[in-house]
């Protein structure tokens, strides 16, 4: 992951905020792809006003919408019909996007996975400058009504093909504008996955994503800005504008509340694009040399420097879920689904942490 240690200069990233539409067929997510080029465009030529832009970050459904959640689609039969290749066309037409930008992008898509036949998952990648696919993060933490695979579902494969390290599930890539590593949407919620970013070197953490009302009601901020704060490192966090299910539908619907933001080192809001239903973005400066200057110099916010690991490693010491659960067959649909997660309440019920109301 290291690179040569060389001044990295200050420049803007972009968290593009837009309109999209539920593919039920591949031409959907190639009218989504245009809709991003647009935008990106239009922020480019507002934006590099003041700096150069370096970094755009697309939401989570960005390229597919959420059509096998909504709609509850069978999950190999979503592989047939819409997961990604990486790479495949829609990321040869980012790489395109990121030349003509000049910029990194990071995006989002449900893809295949060409050692694990009939699992799709939920990844994360980043495309530099040059138009290469340079890093992919896979999706650890999914909700009940998502489809994906996540590694701990193939947990014995998982490791057979990638080990059992920081690098198999919290991948961080050194790029020439810092070192990114990714989190996706419902992993936002959990504070492990942001550390375990950290701790393999993560300076910029993308993180896309999340619906209402768990904007409007602050949750997504105060997960952003935490995230943020815990690890001394700056997030981006691009957040849909609107969502038509299909290309049939009448009108978008705001089902996600917008709320684009970048949040700084400190855990402070250095740009928010509050809800309207239009696309748009948010932008903000990000300064990784000063960032590494903080993370060295202060005693008081670089706080992974005082980790006591022996202390915390007793809070995992005992399994909580069920490891391998899509090893021998795909994820279920909802009805089933909410049973094993219900089944999963029951576990930490029954382990003395939570208790039953009265």
């Amino acid at each position: 992951m290291t690179t040569e240690n060389k001044a990295i200069d200050q420049y803007m990233a972009l968290a593009l905020q837009p309109v999209m539409i539920g593919a039920h067929e591949r031409g959907d997510i190639q009218r989504n792809l245009d809709h991003i080029a647009e935008l990106a465009f239009a922020a480019k030529n507002v934006t590099e006003i003041e700096l150069p832009v370096r970094l755009y970050a697309l939401p989570e459904g960005a390229l597919q919408g959420f059509t096998d959640e909504i709609f509850d689609w069978d999950h190999v039969d979503y592989i047939k019909r819409m997961a990604l290749e990486i790479p495949g066309p829609e990321t040869r037409y980012l790489g395109d996007l990121a030349r003509g930008l000049d910029a990194f992008i990071i995006a989002q898509a449900k893809v295949m996975h060409p050692d694990i036949p009939e699992r799709f998952f939920n990844c994360a990648f980043v495309i530099d400058r040059q138009g290469e696919v340079v890093h992919k993060h896979y999706k650890m933490q999914v909700f009940a009504r998502e489809h994906s695979t996540v590694p701990h579902d193939v947990w014995d494969k998982w490791v057979a093909l990638y080990g059992e390290n920081l690098d198999a599930f919290f991948p961080v890539t050194d790029t020439e504008i810092g070192r990114i590593g990714c989190l996706i949407c419902m992993e936002g919620s959990f504070p492990e996955t942001a550390r375990g970013l950290a701790m393999n070197g993560a300076e910029i953490i993308y993180r896309p994503s999340y619906p209402e009302p768990y904007v409007a009601n602050g949750l997504w901020e105060i997960q952003n800005r935490a995230r943020a704060l815990d690890n001394t490192c700056y997030l981006i966090g691009p957040n849909p504008a609107a969502y038509a299910p299909s290309a049939d539908s009448m009108f978008p619907l705001d089902m996600f509340g917008g709320q684009s933001m970048i949040v700084d080192y400190q855990g402070r809001l250095i740009a928010n694009h509050m809800p309207g239903g239009a696309a748009s973005y948010a932008g903000a400066i990000i300064d990784i040399d000063g960032l590494r200057e903080y993370r060295t110099q202060t005693l008081w916010g670089n706080w992974l420097k005082d980790l006591r690991t022996e202390q915390y490693r007793l809070i995992y010491d005992q399994p909580m879920y069920e490891k391998n659960r899509c090893l021998d067959e795909p994820p279920m649909k909802h009805a089933p689904n909410d049973e094993v997660v219900r089944a999963a309440v029951d576990r930490v019920i029954e382990k003395g942490i939570f208790k039953r109301p009265a």
